[in-house]
């Protein structure tokens, strides 16, 4: 089996977990740095370059692609996959994710729960738009934040009317929230594979901070889900077409409701906080749907049809 991690950094915890579950096996694994290839396209022909040589056409793909690099690596995904390599998510599921928009808009249509959420352009009236998010205190986040950053939450109508004001002044696409105060800071992390829950963790902000994002200083322990919350993660991954993914969700009097859907969710906390070798989860996931150096196999070609329509 020939398998492709697209990263950009050989040294991040998930990137090396991958490339060990993938040698634990025999495989052929390699890390290429997505940014660095480029591509030929021909008559009945595709190439991938890849630092002065022509890669050979893997068996599968596992794309790590960075949220501000989301354009060109779903573009080299997308080659991949109509070169006939299995992706264990396909471009146009990682690009649905990507757009926070678009994400609540899907998830939404398909019957999933989560925040009452309102975007408006920077020529609305924010007094309107903080009325329709059902009043302060309400979250604001930047679409094109990650980990956190982007995202504020504000105690007063005053206080989101001068937030708002001032990011529409600078042209910034923001998404506003209502505020889940029951949830207390915390939020739950779900790791699904090929439609099944593989993991979950419960991430809890740090003192003084409503986000739990470990990369913001929140802590992470293993957590047993109920029926209700792996209902909801494994309807949210399969509305937005993601073979992989870690599904966040807050809890709430109403039930759980979805914050994000992570196409590159990272391994480290949940593989520390669950003892649970997800890595090796992946890997059968590949081996489940890929026969090694084979384009003809029925599981492909439905991977391959699902994945790069547009």
């Amino acid at each position: 089996m020939r398998v492709y991690i697209l990263s950009r950094n050989t040294k991040l915890y998930s990137t090396q977990r991958l490339v060990e579950a993938a040698e634990q096996r025999g495989w052929e694994v390699r890390v290429i740095d997505y940014l660095q290839c480029y591509i030929e396209i021909m008559k009945g022909k595709l190439i991938v370059n890849y630092m002065g040589e022509e890669l050979p056409a893997p068996d599968a793909i596992i794309p790590r692609i960075g949220a501000s690099r989301t354009f060109y690596g779903t573009a080299m995904v997308r080659h991949f996959e109509i070169m006939g390599a299995f992706s264990t998510s396909g471009n146009l599921a990682i690009s649905r994710s990507r757009d926070k928009l678009r994400s609540l808009q899907v998830l939404s249509k398909n019957g999933v729960d989560m925040p009452k959420t309102v975007f408006a352009s920077n020529k609305s009236c924010a007094k309107d738009v903080i009325a329709l998010s059902g009043g302060a205190p309400l979250v604001l986040k930047i679409l094109e934040g990650t980990q956190g950053v982007g995202v504020v939450l504000v105690d007063s109508e005053q206080a989101a009317k001068s937030v708002l004001d001032a990011f529409y002044g600078m042209e910034v696409n923001l998404l506003v929230q209502e505020y889940i105060e029951e949830a207390g800071g915390a939020d739950i992390r779900v790791l699904v594979v090929d439609g099944k829950v593989v993991g979950a963790m419960k991430r809890q902000g740090a003192e003084g901070d409503f986000r739990s994002n470990l990369h913001q200083g929140g802590s992470a322990t293993a957590h047993k889900l109920t029926r209700k919350e792996k209902a909801t993660a494994l309807a949210a991954a399969k509305a937005l077409g993601l073979g992989v993914c870690g599904v966040d969700m807050i809890p709430s009097d109403r039930g759980p409701l979805v914050m994000e859907v992570n196409s590159s969710p990272g391994l480290e906390g949940i593989e520390k906080s669950t003892g649970i070798d997800i890595a090796g989860k992946i890997m059968d996931y590949i081996e489940a749907h890929v026969t090694p150096h084979s384009d003809t196999t029925a599981k492909r070609k439905r991977r391959k049809k699902d994945s790069i329509g547009v």
